[in-house]
């Protein structure tokens, strides 16, 4: 039986996720996780103390319980479940609170709430990346603080969604396509903001099997082509120099913030 996982908040839980698959992720060991947001009453409280007991009752064993709870009431009622206790807000808070001298004052939501001073930011940034995709239009390429390239099914699309959903930048993506390949060369949108350009690439092998779930035998998906396609796309990279990263390997997050390491473009956290 898999040992059961609670990610619990008064808020989202986005933040108790985020760090307790950080620290799980280090285990050889798979987990049964459920995410309980918006825990904000005695009574809601006593219901999840309640799972927890009965998951305690049911396994013969305590399970994990990460939160990040702004309320004392409600984590006092978590606090004392048959769970075993990760709290990631007071464990930061209090030695913080010595080092900078200054009384925290939690409230609710504020960490991935509304109120948050970047929140439309970022939600302009992600319609930018929707609206901009897949090379739709150049017509706003100016206002972007990254364009993406890349051969088709390379990462392009969820790179640019995840870079404006995390970070607030405005993303935008341009395709190569097989019409492209006898003459490859960049648009006069593209050259007029040659700065923002970020390549992506990636293993044959592997873009012929993504392409082959969608196309299957298919010229557009055949090995050669994709083979082709690659070859021409990281030979201009290179010709017009422009940086680029090999996504085969990587996961979005990853790809995301190689890419920011490499551009220097600001991270807008929220």
């Amino acid at each position: 039986m898999l040992r059961k996982v609670f990610y619990i908040s008064d808020g989202t839980a986005i933040t108790a996720e985020v760090f307790g698959h950080a620290v799980l992720s280090q285990f050889p060991v798979e987990f049964e996780s459920l995410t309980i947001p918006f825990v904000e009453t005695t009574q809601r409280a006593e219901q999840v103390k309640a799972q927890i007991n009965d998951s305690f009752i049911t396994t013969g064993e305590r399970p994990l319980v990460f939160h990040s709870i702004v309320k004392p009431e409600i984590r006092d009622i978590i606090y004392s479940s048959e769970g075993l206790d990760h709290d990631f807000l007071n464990t930061f808070v209090a030695p913080l609170e010595k080092q900078l001298g200054v009384t925290a004052a939690p409230v609710l939501h504020r960490t991935h709430g509304k109120a948050n001073d970047s929140y439309e930011a970022r939600i302009d940034a992600i319609n930018f990346a929707m609206d901009n995709d897949d090379g739709q239009t150049l017509k706003h390429i100016d206002k972007a603080d990254l364009v993406l390239l890349g051969v088709s099914r390379c990462g392009k699309t969820p790179s640019s969604l995840y870079l404006s959903m995390q970070f607030g930048i405005k993303a935008a993506n341009y395709p190569f396509i097989e019409d492209d390949m006898d003459n490859l060369k960049l648009p006069e949108a593209l050259k007029r903001n040659k700065q923002k350009l970020f390549g992506l690439t990636i293993d044959p092998v592997r873009l012929h099997e993504i392409r082959q779930s969608r196309m299957e035998n298919s010229r557009y998906s055949s090995l050669r082509q994709c083979r082709i396609e690659v070859k021409e796309v990281e030979m201009m990279y290179k010709r017009e120099r422009i940086p680029f990263v090999n996504t085969t390997n990587h996961s979005v997050e990853e790809i995301a913030t190689k890419i920011l390491d490499v551009t220097g473009l600001e991270r807008h956290m929220f």
